[in-house]
């Protein structure tokens, strides 16, 4: 059956690409959802009065999906998960946690659209993902999976450290404040 696109179907075509497709396909998702219209002279003619817009939109996408890619290629994502000692995890790291990851960002991307390396990670470390935007067009984002356990360890060290180095100045002070104070007490005795 030869049909018009009104919308983009992924892997069929773009709104205003004249597709021939299966009968069924055409009756029982394209034409009821309202995401193709019968290929006929009316309905072409219709499409031809809409072709500058549809080319500008079409225009308006792609440099959308390449604004979004430069944002998109710098972002390195950092996931927290829980793991067991030799760094495998409870669960798995899969395109949905990616997305909330990126939602958290700034980022709405459909998860569909998000392909994880061999669908679900299953191991601390570091990976991609790759994210499909406009046409051919993707993008691969950074992923560093890490244990819980590691994460918390590093804060309290981390906080550790930070106190330590407080307790280090306001010994110091201290120390700088004890050595002034004899030397301001003698220095009105001289005069």
């Amino acid at each position: 059956m030869k049909i018009i696109l009104n919308q983009d179907v992924p892997n069929l075509g773009e709104e205003g690409d004249v597709c021939v497709v299966k009968d069924g396909y055409a009756r029982n998702f394209l034409l009821p959802t309202g995401a193709a219209v019968l290929y006929n002279k009316d309905n072409l003619a219709v499409f031809k009065s809409r072709a500058a817009a549809i080319e500008k939109r079409k225009a308006e996408k792609r440099a959308a999906s390449a604004d979004l890619k430069q944002r998109l290629d710098a972002v390195k994502l950092h996931i927290v998960v829980a793991a067991g000692e030799s760094g495998k995890l409870f669960g798995s790291v899969t395109s949905a946690m990616v997305q909330d990851a990126l939602a958290k960002l700034g980022f709405e991307i459909e998860r569909k659209r998000i392909e994880v390396a061999t669908h679900s990670i299953k191991m601390t470390g570091n990976y991609t993902a790759r994210v499909h935007l406009y046409e051919n067009e993707s993008s691969v984002i950074g992923l560093v999976v890490e244990s819980e356990a590691e994460v918390k360890a590093a804060e309290k060290a981390a906080e550790k450290a930070a106190k330590e180095a407080a307790e280090a100045a306001e010994k110091a002070a201290e120390e700088a404040a004890a050595v002034e104070a004899p030397a301001a007490e003698e220095a009105p005795a001289e005069n």
